[in-house]
């Protein structure tokens, strides 16, 4: 079968209406531009977001369904609380966003990971433009975990998360919501629902209702939120 996808123009940032995206495969939209920060901040400003591997063309994607967790939903289960004060993490933002989208790709291989030379260069010059975050796990000063994302207004659009200890995304991601909400976020899009994100509170919304909430929060900046500082800290305290 012969798929048409609009080849996105190289001085247009603006992209196709997100109810063109095709069904099968669920959510390719268009195809082609660049990743330079205007478009990207343009593509998640309108619910998209770019996903392709090494040797495939550019390609943009708004899925039928979307896994959003809202911070006050986040799972902390018991075991999560006891691990993580065994672990004895601290938890930061933004103090290390280059090792953290390093690892992420690291973890999954060259073979397996979506995020290429090019994305990390596009993903960094967002974060130079406070655009881009990161969460960083620390154990004896020795980064163990973290995730990282991109900010657009009251929602934060995560993009990977890695562990190179037990639980070390899920320490990253639980303190980030208790952070997230303090700051006024309301949501946090997970892209693609699984059954982990189902587990941490994650629930599977339709495109359109995404897009409505989406278009809503999207242009109150939350300053604040991301200042680079310690979110927490389990070697002083006990929740």
């Amino acid at each position: 079968m012969t798929l048409f996808l609009p080849p996105l123009a190289a001085d247009d940032f603006r992209f196709p209406p997100v109810s063109d995206a095709l069904a099968h495969p669920d959510g390719l939209l268009a195809i082609g531009g660049d990743l330079s920060a205007a478009r990207l901040m343009s593509a998640y400003r309108s619910g998209i977001f770019p996903w392709f591997g090494e040797e495939d063309p550019l390609l943009w994607w708004s899925p039928s369904e979307r896994a959003i967790i809202r911070p006050s939903d986040f799972h902390v289960s018991r075991s999560l609380r006891k691990a993580a004060r065994k672990s004895q993490v601290t938890v930061t933002i933004n103090h290390a966003f280059e090792a953290v989208i390093h690892q992420c790709a690291a973890i999954r291989g060259p073979e397996q990971t979506w995020i290429t030379d090019q994305m990390r260069e596009a993903y960094l010059a967002l974060h130079h433009q406070h655009d881009a975050h990161s969460v960083e796990v620390w154990q004896e000063d020795q980064l163990v975990g973290g995730l990282y994302g991109v900010a657009v207004g009251q929602f934060f659009c995560g993009e990977s998360m890695f562990s190179l200890i037990d639980n070390g995304s899920k320490f990253a991601l639980w303190q980030f919501c208790r952070h997230f909400q303090a700051q006024g976020g309301q949501y946090i899009d997970c892209q693609m629902m699984t059954p982990h994100l189902a587990s941490l509170g994650a629930k599977a919304w339709p495109r359109d209702e995404f897009i409505h909430a989406l278009y809503a929060a999207r242009d109150t900046r939350l300053k604040a939120a991301y200042m680079p500082h310690v979110i927490a800290d389990f070697r002083e305290r006990q929740s």
